[in-house]
């Protein structure tokens, strides 16, 4: 491949014109260095073909430059020279891809959902994306998001959708109707709101806050669970746990569990809240938060079906008082036909109970009104939808708990709004220290420029001093050399700081690092790139 060094070509046919302007400072270069194509930009303009060529040489001296051979540059190659000048200029950006709730069916949302003991193969494969350097998987029964830090924010977008697809078998087309799309300060918000209960179905909930942070406990050590990503998600933490204890938006929330216990209760008469029997699938932290807020209402008896009796016990001898049966899961279906309410939150990917289950079960009591209750808070989904078509059984799924809901989220409203911009100010502070990290490359190539300039002066004074100089007078000097440096540096590494606790911009500072780059040659956007290229090279070569 060859590179011109400020020429511009034109070449005319016919009606088709072809026009291309590659501009390179340097007198020479090597195609085979990464940085050499840094310097380039090439423009091409295509009218119509025609069937006569001929070349025009008009106001610059020309030459032709080869185009390369497409077909033998490897994607990661053509990451590398394609837009360069993006790459450099622009740093990476936070996006997030996600299903909620709020903008997708239970259906789609389980053929998503991604177990916890997946998260970690997940990250990887999302990292092995061309343009995708970090990345967190945070799946759970409301939601489906996606977080990454993307070399460019329309190819991230569209690999990761693409990825999507193709791990839960849903066409792209139909991932695009339902998901939303933010980034950077969009995309931080947006977590922080998250972690904060905000954006639950179940205002204020705390089982979120918990699985914020199971994301981060599950990707610590995994590679691609970055700086950034990894900086954001603890950030969110802490802003969950400051919105719960200034705010109290937690005071009186009901959870997932507790909205299913209120749904549960809303359809039955009221007059058997307390005498229905309740059967319960799964003894994990859904499932033992649904059996505590039916002891709340006041429920003395429950039958509670799960793999092993161990955790039905530890539950048991905690609620004294209150008869929980414990049943294994090859008795669940007899225990189903005993039940006049069957909550299930399993972690099963198969559905527990169909059609087949369910319709030749005896109907439930007649003071319950015959009706068996199936109230399903898993996904992906325990009770199968086909189960509605049996006319002694109802079934009601996470997307039905928007019904409880209702009747509970305008008391805390007043509190979102304060947990809003208590949000606002951390999203700030965010950002001023994901701006921060722009300029440490900048921070560690200046101290180690200092650092050689230091050592070889220090040296050279040493030699001057003869051998017999003493070990003390030695550390005194390697002392002084040392404050000397450190004085120097003190004024230029406070300006290349941008943290929020000074009225600097982060123009200001993004002008110092520059400045600091002409000036000693440190070259860091040009470094950070080959970086970046070389770190993906590496992933796909392992």
């Amino acid at each position: 491949m060859a590179f011109s060094t400020g020429f511009a070509t034109a070449l005319v046919s016919g009606s088709k014109v072809e026009t291309t302007l590659l501009f390179n400072p340097t007198s020479c270069c090597s195609s085979s260095t990464p940085s050499s194509f840094l310097k380039g930009q090439r423009i091409s303009l295509f009218c119509k073909p025609n069937r006569s060529d001929k070349r025009i040489q008009r106001g610059v001296r020309c030459e032709a430059v080869s185009a390369p051979d497409v077909s033998s540059i490897s994607a990661l190659e053509q990451l590398k020279t394609s837009a360069a000048d993006r790459y450099t200029k622009e740093r990476s950006s936070i996006v997030v891809i996600g299903l909620s709730i709020h903008t997708t069916p239970v259906e789609m949302r389980e053929k998503l959902a991604i177990p916890e003991a997946e998260w970690p193969r997940a990250i990887g494969e999302l990292c092995g994306l061309n343009h995708i350097e970090e990345a967190a998987v945070l799946s759970t029964c409301n939601r489906m998001e996606i977080y990454v830090v993307a070399l460019s924010q329309h190819r991230g977008v569209k690999e990761v959708t693409e990825w999507m697809s193709k791990t839960s078998g849903i066409p792209v087309s139909e991932l695009c109707e339902h998901r939303f799309l933010l980034y950077n300060n969009d995309a931080t918000q947006h977590l922080f709101e998250v972690s904060a209960g905000l954006d639950s179905l179940v205002l204020g909930e705390g089982q979120i806050l918990a699985q914020v942070k199971q994301v981060v406990k599950v990707g610590q050590g995994v590679v691609g669970f970055g700086r950034n990503i990894s900086g954001l998600f603890k950030h969110a933490i802490t802003v969950g746990k400051r919105v719960r204890t200034e705010t109290n938006i937690a005071a009186g929330a009901v959870s997932v569990s507790s909205a299913a216990v209120e749904l549960a209760l809303m359809k039955l008469p009221e007059s058997s809240n307390v005498t229905a029997r309740m059967l319960v699938i799964g003894a994990g932290k859904m499932g033992k938060l649904v059996i505590k807020h039916l002891v709340a209402k006041g429920c003395t008896k429950m039958v509670v079906v799960n793999r092993s009796e161990e955790r039905v016990a530890a539950i048991r001898e905690e609620l004294k008082g209150v008869e929980i049966i414990y049943k294994p899961l090859s008795e669940m279906l007899t225990s189903a036909a005993e039940a006049d309410v069957v909550f299930t939150s399993t972690a099963s990917e198969t559905p527990l109970f169909l059609k087949e289950h369910v319709v030749d079960l005896p109907p439930a009591d007649p003071a319950v009104g015959g009706l068996r209750l199936f109230v399903d808070i898993s996904v992906p989904r325990n009770v199968g939808s086909c189960i509605t078509d049996v006319e002694t059984a109802r079934v009601y799924n996470v997307d039905n708990l928007k019904e409880v809901v209702a009747a509970n989220k305008e008391d805390r409203l007043r509190k979102a709004m304060e947990a809003k911009a208590i949000i606002g100010e951390e999203s700030k502070q965010f950002e001023a220290w994901r701006d921060s990290l722009e300029t440490v490359p900048t921070i560690k190539k200046l101290r180690a420029y200092a650092e050689r300039i230091r050592t070889a002066e220090l040296e050279k004074c040493l030699s001057k001093m003869g051998d017999d100089i003493s070990k003390k007078t030695r550390r005194a000097v390697d002392d002084l050399s040392r404050g000397i440096m450190n004085k120097l540096l003190h004024g230029p590494m406070q300006h290349l700081r941008c943290d929020g606790s000074d009225s600097r911009t982060l123009d200001e500072t993004l002008e110092n690092m520059h400045a600091l780059n002409r000036m000693f040659g440190l070259e860091t956007d040009t470094s950070l790139f080959e970086q970046k290229i070389r770190a993906k090279i590496e992933q796909t070569q392992k």
